[in-house]
């Protein structure tokens, strides 16, 4: 069998479910060392427990995102354990819908601290390794939210707005250094986010409408990653805007 990702090493936020989880499965089957990071050990545990199982090569490394600190220090773990960071991917991430009006500043900001802040975090101690090889691609999961902004997604849109916006210059800064930027915008996904709104009516109608459709599972969105890194060094994806057939916004 060839291993497209062979000696690459590749770095997974959010990884104790859903996309993050599923990415970190799918780089690993194809042959990357993966090091899964979220704040769930025993998750963490499962998964990489899971990868060794199918043959891959993974290591767990929990870790708080909100905390800047520790998204530091797991990306200079990873270089310091392999040598090299060759992928991140910015997963991590909460969804946090409700009014505008009515909203908590409190999940506001830790939404906006996990959402944004840690992507930029991971990524700026990502770089210096990554221009120095001149090799490297940062891969940031965005949403369709980060698109188009409707009533009660006023806070988790600026995030994935934010997330756009941040990687387009980011792109613009190293492309000269052989690093790629790709933005995924999944459409809804059949994933435990929608259990973190706290507003009970918003969350209501987000479940009524996602159960209305044939939503994109984790592992589609893991496979649209993978084609991303995996182009060649002068092909670089910038953008995948991807929803289920059946959503029409």
């Amino acid at each position: 069998m060839i291993l497209p990702f062979k000696d690459r090493i590749a770095l997974v936020t959010g990884a104790s479910s859903g996309i993050g989880a599923a990415t970190a499965r799918e780089l690993a089957r194809l042959g990357a060392t993966v090091v899964a990071t979220a704040r769930r050990r025993d998750r963490l545990e499962e998964l990489t427990a899971q990868i060794a199982a199918a043959g891959g090569n993974a290591r767990a490394r929990a870790a708080d995102f909100t905390v800047e600190s520790e998204v530091r220090d797991v990306v200079a773990s990873v270089e310091a354990e392999f040598g090299r960071l060759d992928v991140l991917v910015n997963n991590a991430g909460v969804m946090y819908l409700e009014p505008i009006e009515t909203a908590s500043m409190t999940r506001w900001r830790q939404m906006f601290e996990l959402n944004v802040l840690a992507m930029m975090t991971a990524t700026q101690a990502a770089l210096p390794g990554m221009r120095a090889r001149r090799d490297g691609h940062i891969v940031n999961v965005s949403s369709t939210a980060g698109r188009m902004s409707n009533p009660g997604s006023g806070g988790y849109s600026a995030t994935k707005f934010g997330v756009g916006a941040f990687s387009e210059a980011l792109r613009r800064e190293v492309h000269k250094d052989n690093v790629r930027v790709s933005v995924i915008e999944p459409g809804i996904v059949a994933t435990e986010l929608r259990e973190h709104i706290a507003h009970e009516e918003t969350q209501k109608t987000l479940n009524a409408w996602a159960s209305s459709m044939r939503q994109l599972q984790s592992e589609d969105v893991a496979r649209i990653i993978a084609f991303c890194v995996g182009q060649p060094a002068h092909v670089n994806i910038n953008e995948v805007l991807v929803r289920p057939t059946d959503q029409e916004r």
